[in-house]
């Protein structure tokens, strides 16, 4: 299975697998790599990284909610030039694309950054992650910034709010892609310290929201590839932001309470399933279960022989 991540280019961004981590779920390198197998997925994209280093956010970090989580880090990380000399060996060893998150700050700043960036073949894109308060104008001129300078792709993460008449500004600086969108902000009562935090809100109830978005700009803006992210929790949801004209999925908060849920999703989206073993009891196999799963529950390897192996449905 081949997509085509964004725009068609000299550097058009291709993967296999319409499937990849959201920035900010699963470290600057893959954290779940002895729970699932990152080459199954299409691409894998970094925590947000800023040009300049950023200090963690004070007091409470996390907010349980009715359904889904509060989450509020400040984003910390060392800076882009710390970050891409700890991490680019781990990165140019990975078996599929890097997409590296650069958080917009400003426009030097940007420039700077994508021609640092540029130099380093071990990453194949950038995703340009907005703030959520910017303006259409500041928008584009991010943006243009970037793609008039880079030679990598440059995907571009919309906030939640506004992202329609953003993706419209973004798209027409030259934007490769948009990936829709970055988890809406919200305020809730800490039940320990009672006090009011805010931050960024996951979990199921975001799906619909993002999901209508995704269907109207794919409509409205039908020559950039769309990335749909947000609420993705089941199978169903994946094949939801397809349906509604998505390209390509990117998994959030899910990886935090069942990290294989990415491998499943990467095998069915891109057409390969397990078939259930004729020696199977029911509560050993599910009709989403990844190969990773699979293969610890039945001693099977990758490389065995097909005609040797309990594959065959029951």
């Amino acid at each position: 299975m081949v997509i085509q991540l964004t725009r068609t280019a000299k550097h058009t961004l291709i993967v296999e697998t319409p499937v990849m981590p959201a920035a900010g779920t699963v470290g600057m390198a893959f954290t779940y790599h002895n729970l699932v197998k990152i080459e199954k997925l299409g691409a894998f994209v970094t925590n947000p990284i800023t040009y300049e280093p950023w200090s963690p956010a004070t007091g409470t970090r996390v907010v349980p909610l009715d359904a889904g989580v509060l989450v509020h880090t400040g984003l910390p990380n060392n800076g882009l030039s710390k970050t891409i000399k700890e991490y680019h060996a781990i990165w140019r060893d990975m078996p599929i694309p890097v997409i590296l998150h650069l958080v917009a700050t400003t426009t030097d700043h940007i420039e700077r950054a994508v021609e640092r960036i540029d130099q380093h073949d071990e990453i194949a894109a950038i995703e340009l992650g907005l703030d959520d308060d910017i303006s259409w104008q500041d928008a584009g001129s991010f943006v243009k910034a970037a793609t008039e300078r880079a030679e990598k792709p440059i995907l571009v993460r919309l906030p939640a709010y506004d992202a329609y008449e953003i993706a419209e500004a973004v798209a027409d600086v030259g934007a490769d892609a948009l990936v829709i969108a970055a988890p809406p902000r919200g305020t809730a009562r800490d039940p320990r310290s009672g006090k009011l935090v805010s931050g960024r809100i996951y979990g199921p109830l975001v799906k619909p929201m993002i999901l209508r978005m995704v269907g109207v700009l794919a409509r409205r803006i039908q020559e950039v590839p769309i990335i749909g992210a947000g609420g993705i929790h089941s199978i169903q949801d994946a094949r939801d932001y397809l349906d509604a004209g998505a390209v390509a999925v990117q998994v959030d908060s899910a990886t935090w309470i069942q990290p294989n849920l990415l491998e499943r999703l990467a095998r069915d989206l891109s057409g390969s399933l397990m078939t259930r073993p004729n020696n199977a009891f029911p509560d050993e196999w599910h009709p989403d279960m990844g190969d990773t799963e699979f293969h610890e529950l039945f001693g099977v390897d990758e490389d065995d022989d097909k005609d040797d192996s309990p594959k065959q449905q029951a």
